[in-house]
């Protein structure tokens, strides 16, 4: 195992605790990301959102980034305790919390967001998507409920647009009569790669190395190249089918947790 290099490609806040977590494991692994993140200035659209907080029956975060987003600001975490405290009526007790996954989770409690208001798929969901957040709360009563989904938003990309999840879980909550709220509160952006990254995504493309991706959208920014040697570790669906479909040789799918990640590495064809 210690031979087995492993290129971490999710945004570098993040990409540092999975290297080290994968180094425990004996792993040889580095960090180069392939999507940058980057604060979004405050939107009248978010700021609107903080005054009506406890109106929402539910506020949606598609991942870590998008609570530290929406929390960056002191005014979001005060706002969001008086919606708590003092719940907009019997009906509408204050907002829930959903969340795709662990990683979304963990990011709700460090923002101080008690656990008993977090809906997440259980810890040993067969995956942390949008689907299997939907089957955790897709049978309450969401007819004439608001609820806020904050999300990041691409370079370029129209601030109302979402990812095929986002689109499928807004939809879902649309059929079921709620009226649904998006909310852009970062921006995901194509990194610039300095000459030995470049010099390390080429070796990296032949060498045996295995590259762990968790975003469809991070594979586009890759330099244009032969990548049918090249192996990968894909933590959802839809992300093997387009690495596969840019054509790389070997690509296996993991649930996003360590030690399945670990396991799909030890079990890969050389």
């Amino acid at each position: 195992m210690n031979a087995v290099r492993v290129i971490v490609t999710r945004p570098a806040r993040d990409a540092a605790g999975w290297v080290q977590a994968l180094q425990a494991h004996g792993l040889q692994a580095e960090a180069l990301p392939l999507i940058e993140i980057a604060a979004l200035p405050e939107s009248p659209a978010l700021q609107q959102a903080w005054r009506e907080i406890s109106v929402y029956s539910a506020l949606m975060f598609v991942s870590g980034n998008a609570v530290d987003g929406f929390f960056a600001s002191n005014q979001a975490a005060a706002l969001v305790q008086r919606a708590q405290a003092a719940p907009d009526s019997v009906a509408n007790p204050g907002p829930r919390f959903l969340a795709p996954g662990p990683g979304t989770v963990a990011a709700l409690r460090r923002a101080g967001v008690p656990e008993v208001l977090i809906d997440a798929p259980a810890a040993d969901a067969g995956q942390f998507d949008s689907e299997a957040l939907w089957a955790v709360v897709g049978q309450r009563h969401w007819q004439g409920r608001r609820v806020l989904i904050l999300r990041g938003q691409g370079a370029g990309q129209d601030p109302q647009a979402g990812g095929v999840g986002r689109d499928w879980l807004a939809q879902q909550f649309v059929a079921a009569g709620a009226r649904v709220e998006v909310v852009a509160v970062y921006q995901r952006r194509a990194p610039v790669f300095t000459v030995s990254q470049r010099q390390r995504i080429a070796a990296a493309a032949h060498d045996g190395s295995v590259w762990l991706l968790s975003s469809s959208e991070a594979l586009a920014h890759l330099p244009v190249g032969d990548w049918s040697r090249a192996r990968a570790v894909a933590t959802h669906p839809r992300i093997a089918e387009a690495a596969r479909a840019a054509g790389w040789g070997v690509v296996v799918q993991s649930r996003p947790e360590i030690a399945d990640i670990v396991g799909s590495i030890e079990s890969m064809p050389p």
